[in-house]
C-alpha cells in the first residue's frame, strides 16, 4: 500500500471507472431512462403546461425520487461485480489506498450522474422559451440535485461493497435511499411523533429531500452544504470500512 492519499491515483481510478460506463450499454440505457422518466413526470404528471408558469418546479419535485430508483441500479455493480468476479483482490493489491479506490469509484459514478443531469438542458431551454424564469433559482436546483445524487450514490456504493450479489445490493440501496428521502414527509413524521416528537424532528433533519428544498427555492445555505458533505463522507467512510473488512475475510 502506498503512503498518503493521492489525488492523482484517485482520478486514475475515476477515469477507469467512468470509461467503463461508456464501454457498455449501461450508460445509454441509464441516460435514456432518466431523461424519459424526468420528461414524462415533469411535463405530464407534473402538469407543467397546466400550471401556466415557466419554471422547473415539477422537474425538481420528481428528481430525488427518480434518483432513488435509478441510482441503486447504477451503483449495484460498483463493488458487487468486483467481488463476484474476484477482481477486487487484484484492484486492492495495486499500489493505491483503499480510500482512493472508494473515492475514485464514487467520483466516476457522480460524474456520470452530472452528465445525465446536464443532458436535461432542453428542459431549461424550454422554460426560457415559454417565459422568463428565475434562472438563478434553477441553477441552484441543479446544484442541489447533483448533491442529492451524490448522497444516494454514496449509500449505493456502500451497499454494493456489502454484497457480491448485485440484486441484493440494489434492494439494500433502494430501501436506504427511500428511507432518507421519505423521512421528512408528514406521513412518516406524524407516525414517529406519536412515540417521540424529538425523534420526528431528528428524522426530518436527516432527510435528503428536506435539505434539497432550500436549493429548489434558490437558497444555498452553509448548513445544507455541510449536511451533504458530512452525509457523503460518512457513507464513503463506511464503504471503506466494509471493503477493508471484506479484504480481510
Amino acid at each position: 500500500m502506498s503512503d498518503g492519499f493521492s489525488v492523482r491515483r484517485t482520478f486514475a481510478i475515476t477515469r477507469r471507472e467512468l470509461a467503463g460506463y461508456f464501454a457498455t450499454p449501461v450508460a445509454a440505457v441509464f441516460i435514456v431512462i432518466f431523461l424519459v422518466l424526468q420528461g414524462v413526470l415533469t411535463f405530464n404528471l407534473g402538469g407543467f403546461f397546466d400550471r401556466d408558469q415557466a419554471d422547473l418546479v415539477p422537474f425538481f419535485g420528481f428528481l430525488p425520487w427518480v434518483f432513488v430508483l435509478l441510482v441503486p441500479a447504477l451503483t449495484m455493480r460498483l463493488w458487487a461485480e468486483e467481488r463476484r468476479l474476484g477482481t477486487i483482490e487484484l484492484l486492492l493489491t495495486l499500489p493505491l489506498r483503499q480510500s482512493e479506490a472508494v473515492v475514485g469509484k464514487f467520483l466516476a459514478a457522480w460524474a456520470f450522474c452530472a452528465i445525465a443531469l446536464a443532458l436535461t438542458f432542453p428542459f431549461w431551454i424550454t422554460v426560457n422559451l415559454l417565459g422568463h424564469p428565475d434562472n438563478a433559482t434553477i441553477a441552484c436546483g441543479y446544484v442541489g440535485g447533483l448533491l442529492v445524487a451524490g448522497a444516494f450514490l454514496a449509500i449505493g456504493a456502500a451497499a454494493s461493497a456489502a454484497s457480491k450479489n448485485q440484486v441484493i445490493a440494489f434492494v439494500l440501496a433502494l430501501v436506504i435511499c427511500f428511507i432518507f428521502a421519505a423521512a421528512s414527509y408528514p406521513l412518516v413524521t406524524d407516525f414517529i411523533s406519536r412515540g417521540s416528537p424529538a425523534l420526528a424532528t431528528f428524522a426530518r433533519r436527516l432527510s435528503v429531500i428536506e435539505r434539497f428544498q432550500s436549493f429548489t427555492r434558490g437558497v444555498i445555505e452553509a448548513r445544507d452544504l455541510i449536511y451533504f458533505v458530512t452525509f457523503i463522507g460518512f457513507w464513503l467512510f463506511l464503504n471503506t470500512v466494509v471493503v477493508d473488512h471484506r479484504k480481510a475475510d
